[in-house]
């Protein structure tokens, strides 16, 4: 159930990393200048805002398992127009409609998860979604270069995508529909079967689940001005600061341009590319441990721990990267930095990052929450996206990653100052807490840190 529930990250990671290598065939056969190219890359994350403003809170109204069905729709058709392209203007229209689905499932997946796990288990479910998403990534380097050697190849790439939407889509027709949406819409035999399922039949566990959920469900449904009330001012400035520290912080700049990297500090072109599988690889096993250890450790430690991490990397590799033309050993220390700096991202602020704004937000504006978040994200990810490459030719490849490892610092202090616990709390306990802290509810409970 939660596997072809985490499906659509898959989904995501794959349309997002397979471009990387796809560009290099479409601009030679579609003679494009470097604009173009740009726009190429840059559509799916301008669709992935316009799906995530969209489609996310859509799912308040219509329910998340109908939209994940969407989602894996306009998955296939955007992965097949752009396989098909006859020319520039169709692939950047198929490949704004692919990044609406790449947004909606961001936006979606987090708190379909959240809101289908105990609050036990929560923590490891919802970071299955970032575990498919390092999946993703890795089996579209492994078919960049599969395909690399075919004068079509970019088309197989950009279409190998349909095939795991067509998987989402007849994996969604068996999935349930989240119990806090069936609460709420008064489906309560529904509801209850799907907890029972959840709780392993635990009958004590379901009838406290009903009764916190039936108690939340009486909210009207909220719109922007609960988003941006006292009450969800804290779950609004940790979505938000999450989201955009999880881009500056320099994650997506390494994974996508870790060849470029390689090749500057020495190595060739076949090695480059091999490496980038190999990381891959490393990625996926790294998010495993983190998906087995979310729910032993808080999350604010995890997150702390990471910048930690990234940031002393980063460090590490900018000044090898100073002395790394024509010395050997300062090429393998910034190697073993970048992978290092990429295991504590994807260990914490890859995984952490997606299950908290699955968990902070109040029942009746989360899907609203959720995807005001990802909108936030993916703007991140496009500002820092569109502007590494001019950063890159200003202060060159050393200067730049320090300027990346002291936003990891500063990431710490927020983390400390601005987010709170939620790990082992229901999602009821974590929005009692919110109104209790707003003065308009006292709640209490005895899993607060």
């Amino acid at each position: 159930m939660y596997f072809f529930g985490a499906l659509g990250g898959l989904l995501f990671g794959y349309d997002t990393g397979v471009i990387s290598g796809a560009i290099l065939f479409i601009q030679k056969q579609m003679n494009l200048g470097s604009w173009q190219q740009g726009w190429v890359v840059s559509a799916v994350l301008l669709g992935a805002i316009l799906g995530a403003a969209i489609i996310g809170p859509s799912s308040d109204r219509f329910g998340r398992r109908k939209l994940l069905l969407l989602s894996a729709i306009i998955f296939f058709v955007g992965a097949l127009g752009s396989a098909f392209s006859p020319e520039f203007w169709t692939l950047i229209v198929s490949r704004i409609i692919l990044g609406m689905a790449v947004g909606a499932a961001s936006a979606l997946i987090p708190t379909y998860l959240a809101e289908l796990s105990p609050a036990d288990k929560r923590g490891t479910v919802s970071s299955l979604f970032q575990l498919m998403v390092m999946t993703g990534i890795f089996l579209a380097y492994v078919t960049n270069y599969t395909f690399s050697g075919m004068y079509t190849g970019w088309r197989w790439m950009l279409g190998f995508a349909a095939i795991p939407a067509a998987l989402l889509f007849l994996g969604g027709l068996v999935l349930p529909e989240s119990p806090r949406f069936l609460i709420k819409q008064g489906h309560m035999d529904t509801a209850r079967e799907v907890l029972d399922t959840m709780n392993k039949h635990d009958q004590k566990a379901v009838d406290k689940e009903v009764s916190q959920i039936q108690e939340q469900a009486k909210i009207v449904s909220g719109g922007w001005k609960e988003l941006f009330s006292k009450m969800v001012r804290p779950s609004l400035i940790i979505g938000i600061g999450l989201a955009i520290f999880q881009q500056v912080m320099g994650c997506n700049t390494v994974l996508y341009y870790a060849p470029t990297i390689f090749t500057d500090v020495g190595f060739g072109v076949s090695a480059a590319l091999l490496a980038h599988i190999g990381i891959g690889i490393f990625n996926v096993i790294v998010t495993a441990v983190a998906v087995a250890i979310m729910d032993k450790i808080d999350r604010k430690k995890m997150l702390i721990g990471g910048a930690i991490g990234m940031g002393v990397s980063l460090f590490i590799m900018s000044i090898a990267m100073k002395f790394s033309h024509g010395s050997f050993t300062a090429a393998i220390v910034c190697v073993i930095a970048l992978t290092v700096y990429i295991a504590f991202f994807s260990a914490t602020w890859g995984p952490v990052m997606w299950v908290m704004i699955g968990e902070v937000f109040p029942l009746n504006i989360r899907g609203l929450g959720n995807s005001f978040a990802s909108v936030i994200n993916w703007t991140a990810n496009m500002v820092v996206s569109l502007t590494f490459p001019s950063l890159l030719d200003f202060f060159g490849t050393g200067s730049l990653f320090i300027g990346y490892g002291v936003l990891c610092f500063v990431s710490i202090w927020f983390v400390h100052k601005m987010v709170f616990e939620t790990r082992n709390r229901s999602l009821e306990e974590i929005e009692a807490t919110l109104r209790a802290k707003s003065g308009e509810k006292e709640a209490k409970f005895s899993t607060q840190n």
